[in-house]
């Protein structure tokens, strides 16, 4: 995917119209039997979502690309790479989504998959989805030893010590009472791990040096963060129409978030701060890091 020269609303574009692609190919056909499973999965993953996990891996993988190395020879790798971290989030969405978790009725504008397709079908749903992010990983077209550090770091930040220790966290957090420095771990691990792993399966897909990787950990980590604080901030500045899910269902259900525990202004002092340290941990990376600096100012600016 040769789009150095791209405006970034074009090469965004590009990225999402290449991960949509690559899920696609990924995906059973929804005339395979299970039908209603297939179809469910394909309902959940395809056609909705911004792509920022997806867009991070390919922005990730052209700043940690080796001078005088094409990235068109990582195309296919990054885009299994891009598809993986996508159908983790898939799968995780799903879940959250469901009456046992969070509950919700709206997801990217359209019901949820358990409101379309029932509760079983939604929970075997993100059970599928899941083992095939890592199928993904297994085909990249690199190194069998990036390929092992890629499930590693996929598998590290999708389980009990990533996502799905955060949402664990996030549960039983109902009607308590957290530190900001509590708030903050939760986060890391439930939405930030995620984000934070994509930048590093771009970084490990273009072969980056211990020096390179270190500073995408570092942006990763702080984006990550402030990609969640923004959300706590749209969930009480934007309409349910706007956000395409339920607005204001942090406050109803009483969780602790930024806003409550920091309030508005503090909490978009504190991204602006997390944008910082991100932008200053690839300045070393210079000019192949540009879309990993664009990529930050959409997220801390972006208004759903």
């Amino acid at each position: 995917m040769s789009t150095g020269s791209m405006c970034f609303q074009d090469w965004l574009l590009a990225c999402v119209n290449n991960v949509e692609t690559a899920l696609e190919k990924a995906l059973p056909g929804a005339n395979e039997v299970p039908l209603e499973l297939h179809e469910a999965m394909r309902y959940a993953t395809l056609g909705g979502g911004k792509r920022i996990r997806a867009t991070l891996v390919y922005a990730a993988g052209r700043a940690a690309l080796q001078q005088g190395v094409a990235i068109d020879s990582y195309s296919h790798a990054l885009d299994k790479a891009a598809a993986a971290v996508e159908l983790i989030h898939a799968y995780s969405l799903v879940h959250d989504d469901l009456p046992c978790m969070d509950n919700d009725v709206l997801r990217r504008g359209q019901p949820t998959v358990h409101v379309r397709f029932g509760e079983a079908t939604a929970m075997l749903a993100g059970d599928a989805l899941q083992p095939l992010a890592f199928a993904e990983l297994a085909q990249m077209p690199v190194a069998p030893a990036l390929v092992v550090q890629a499930v590693q770091v996929l598998g590290r930040v999708a389980g009990s010590l990533g996502m799905v220790g955060g949402q664990a966290i996030d549960l039983a957090s109902v009607n308590q009472t957290l530190t900001l420095d509590q708030l903050q771990f939760m986060h890391r691990l439930k939405t930030g791990a995620l984000i934070e792993g994509s930048v590093l399966l771009g970084a490990i897909v273009t072969g980056a040096t211990s020096e390179t990787r270190r500073a995408l950990e570092t942006y990763g980590s702080a984006i990550g963060l402030a990609f969640q604080i923004v959300d706590d901030i749209l969930d009480v500045t934007v309409d349910t129409e706007g956000l395409g899910k339920t607005a204001g269902k942090d406050a109803e259900e009483n969780k602790p978030t930024y806003v409550s525990i920091m309030g508005l202004e503090e909490s978009r002092d504190f991204a602006r701060k997390l944008y910082e340290v991100a932008i200053e941990a690839i300045k070393p990376l210079g000019d192949s890091a540009v879309r990993l600096k664009e990529l930050a100012d959409f997220i801390i600016h972006r208004s759903y």
